[in-house]
């Protein structure tokens, strides 16, 4: 593809960036940009010509009204544990690390808020308001290192969103500097403000409308008592049909999870969670309140689990033994690093009954396409994280992993599905949603996204395919003779 910005003026642009931000906060040297060429998905790489690490709001207003005045592209990036490519640098652009944005500015127990920075852990918020009794919810299995900031431009969600939902449940106030280098607040700190909800439509924007600099998060109380009941069972079907079960009795468990046989056994001697390794797939199901709560929804769950087939059960019996059943679920993709050289970790929704369905094709998939392929997700919601195993060191695998992909993602749209439940689509997707979506729809994206950002700076390239992107990729389908849908929309 021809470089869609020839960004002549990017000389002066880190001429005028040195003018305005210590020296130390830019960074041009080969070996200084390096380890910022990709995120979490490796398999898309570009070298940045500079990357800029701002300190304050001033700082960064004065980069994206530099990259306005010479028309250079600017991409932001968190902690860089994304995996759809999404902070992947422009080849002729700005890389802007928000790694110093971390301070926790305060806390209002009262209000159970708390005001952040982007680049504040997500981990950490949980660490600093668990002496007020209290946590954020969405946790991500990279929790430990992802930020805030790249939470809200992916939407994450985590084990516990079934119940408490995605970061768009959980944020109530974002301060913005757009394009332009105007500041702007989304949102308030009132459960709702008045106008159009610009705080939805921005979340989950993957960096394209505008840079987060500060964050009100919404914090819950900590439950007094909660319990994991693991059940084993001897299909995927099975565990399928209980999620099914679950929900239809009414239950909305903290946490719904489920990992297949390859998984758990990957899994299990990383963690040493007490797995089943012999089922075919296990089900976590969390239930947290009080006492008596946590007693009757465990009962209830048991029941259910029972009365769908499971094979075994085991409910936790200590905190420790709680946090060590996450703590395997959690632990899923190092675990992969110890069985394969490398791995590609899918993101897919599709409706809750037809998980039994969708994971048996992928184990045909996995025949089709010669790799394995060990299934984690959210079973609650219906948001698979397969992950496909290979080698990037065989050119031919790397093909046949991101085919692989692919195919999942379109079985996803053709059950009902969505192409992405919380990675986000980057340039991982970006053909996909050509398949799920029409010209109508994505002419509808793009006029969102030129009214925050006129001219095209904001990550480009990323999320919103252009119309030709999406004809070639239907003339792959009705002459390629491996994908899924015969035709796209005709544009």
């Amino acid at each position: 593809m021809a470089d869609e910005f020839e960004a002549p003026g990017l000389p002066g642009l880190i001429q005028r960036l040195r003018e305005s931000l210590p020296a130390h906060c830019i960074l041009t040297r080969q070996e200084d940009t390096k380890p910022y060429e990709c995120d979490g998905l490796s398999l898309y790489r570009e070298l940045p010509p500079v990357v800029v690490l701002p300190e304050t709001e001033a700082h960064v207003i004065a980069v994206m009204q530099a990259c306005c005045a010479f028309g250079v592209p600017i991409v932001a990036r968190g902690a860089g544990t994304g995996l759809s490519g999404g902070a992947t640098p422009h080849r002729q652009g700005v890389l802007l690390g928000l790694a110093k944005f971390n301070r926790i500015k305060s806390i209002d127990p009262d209000a159970a808020t708390a005001v952040v920075e982007p680049g504040v852990r997500n981990l950490a918020i949980s660490e600093a308001v668990a002496p007020y009794g209290m946590y954020y919810a969405p946790d991500p299995s990279s929790q430990i290192a992802c930020s805030i900031g790249g939470n809200v431009a992916e939407n994450s969600g985590g084990v516990h969103c079934l119940k408490y939902g995605l970061t768009i449940h959980n944020i109530l106030r974002v301060r913005v500097v757009t394009i332009d280098g105007d500041v702007i607040e989304l949102g308030s700190d009132a459960p709702d403000s008045p106008g159009l909800d610009l705080l939805s439509v921005f979340i989950g924007s993957e960096g394209m409308l505008g840079v987060v600099t500060e964050i009100t998060v919404k914090l819950i109380p900590k439950p007094i008592c909660a319990q994991v009941v693991m059940a084993s069972f001897d299909s995927v079907e099975t565990a399928g049909q209980a999620v099914a079960n679950i929900i239809a009795a009414g239950i909305i468990p903290a946490g719904l999870e489920m990992m297949d046989q390859r998984a758990i056994q990957m899994v299990e001697p990383f963690s040493k969670a007490g797995y089943d390794t012999g089922a075919h797939a296990i089900l976590l199901c969390e239930s947290d309140g009080t006492q008596e709560e946590v007693e009757e929804e465990i009962g209830r769950m048991r029941a259910v689990f029972e009365q769908a087939g499971a094979t075994r059960l085991q409910v936790s019996s200590s905190e420790e033994e709680r946090l060590r059943f996450w703590a395997g679920r959690k632990n899923a993709f190092p675990a992969a690093g110890r069985v394969s050289p490398d791995y590609y970790c899918m993101d897919g929704t599709i409706p809750r009954r037809h998980l039994g369905r969708v994971l048996r094709a992928i184990e045909e998939m996995e025949v089709t396409y010669g790799l394995r392929c060990a299934n984690v997700f959210h079973a609650g919601d219906g948001n698979l994280h397969p992950l496909i195993l290979f080698d990037a060191n065989d050119p031919g695998e790397v093909e046949r992993a991101e085919n692989f992909g692919a195919a999942i993602l379109e079985l996803c749209v053709e059950v009902g599905g969505t192409v992405t439940g919380e990675h986000g689509v980057g340039l991982e997707k970006i053909n996909q949603m050509c398949v799920q979506f029409s010209r109508e729809e994505l002419d509808a994206f793009s006029a969102v996204k030129r009214a925050f950002d006129p001219y095209g700076l904001l990550n480009p390239e990323k999320l919103i395919p252009t119309l030709a992107r999406c004809a070639e990729y239907g003339k792959m389908h009705v002459h390629g003779g491996n994908l899924r849908f015969p035709e796209l929309p005709r544009f």
